[in-house]
C-alpha cells in the first residue's frame, strides 16, 4: 500500500507541515510507503496558461512537469490533500496542481462522462481557524463537501476515503491544537490501513 501526500503551506513550520509529517510518521509505523509532494517547496507554478489551455482545447498535454506530477499520483493507492482552509477553500497553490493535473484524458474522459482515477482512494486533510460549530452553522460543511469531495474527487471517480478537519489551528491551547492534529492524523492512517 502507498500513499501520496500533497500538501500546500507556505510555511515549514506551520500546523499543516506538522500534520503532514505527524501522518508520515503514523504511516510508516503501519508498515506504508508514503511520498510527500510539498507544492510549495518544489516550486509547483499553479497558473494555468495559455499552454494549458491550448492542450485543454486539442486534448494533448506535453508538459513534462503535468506529465511528472501525473505519474507521481499513478505510483500510489491513495492520495491525500494535506492543507490549510483559505476563503473556505484550498489554497490557490493546491487548487492550480489540481487544475493542471487532473484534466482531461487522464482524471476524466474528453466528454466529462466517464470518471478515469476509480483506482485511487482520496482523503482530505483541512487545517481550519475555526471551529466546527462555526464551519456548520454557516454552511461551510456542507459546502466544503459538494465543492471538494463531490466536485473534484467524484468526478474524477477517486474512492471517497476520510476527510479529517484540524479545527482551531489558530488557537492558543498548544495541547488542543496537537490532539486536533492526532484525532485528524489517526482517522486517515486508520482509513488508509483498513483498505488492505
Amino acid at each position: 500500500m502507498s500513499t501520496l501526500i500533497v500538501t500546500a503551506h507556505p510555511s515549514a513550520d506551520s500546523l499543516t507541515a506538522h500534520a503532514v509529517r505527524r501522518l508520515r510518521e503514523q504511516l510508516e509505523e503501519r508498515g506504508e510507503r508514503v511520498e510527500v509532494a510539498d507544492l510549495a517547496a518544489e516550486g509547483f507554478d499553479p497558473r494555468w496558461t495559455a499552454a494549458d489551455h491550448a492542450g485543454y482545447a486539442a486534448r494533448s498535454r506535453d508538459d513534462a512537469g503535468v506529465l511528472a506530477e501525473q505519474a507521481r499520483v499513478d505510483r500510489h493507492e491513495h492520495l491525500v490533500l494535506a492543507f490549510p482552509v483559505y476563503w473556505w477553500s484550498m489554497p490557490a497553490l493546491l487548487k492550480g496542481w489540481i487544475d493542471r493535473v487532473f484534466i482531461a484524458g487522464w482524471a476524466f474522459d474528453a466528454t466529462g462522462e466517464r470518471a478515469m482515477l476509480g483506482r485511487l482512494t482520496g482523503h482530505l486533510l483541512p487545517v481550519a481557524a475555526t471551529d466546527e460549530a462555526r464551519f456548520a452553522r454557516h454552511g461551510y460543511t456542507e459546502a466544503f463537501r459538494t465543492q471538494i469531495e463531490h466536485g473534484v474527487l467524484d468526478y474524477c471517480g477517486v474512492r471517497r476515503g476520510v476527510t479529517a478537519f484540524v479545527h482551531g489551528s489558530e488557537g492558543t491551547d498548544a495541547a488542543l491544537r496537537g490532539a486536533a492534529v492526532e484525532a485528524a492524523t489517526s482517522a486517515i492512517a486508520a482509513g488508509i490501513a483498513s483498505a488492505r
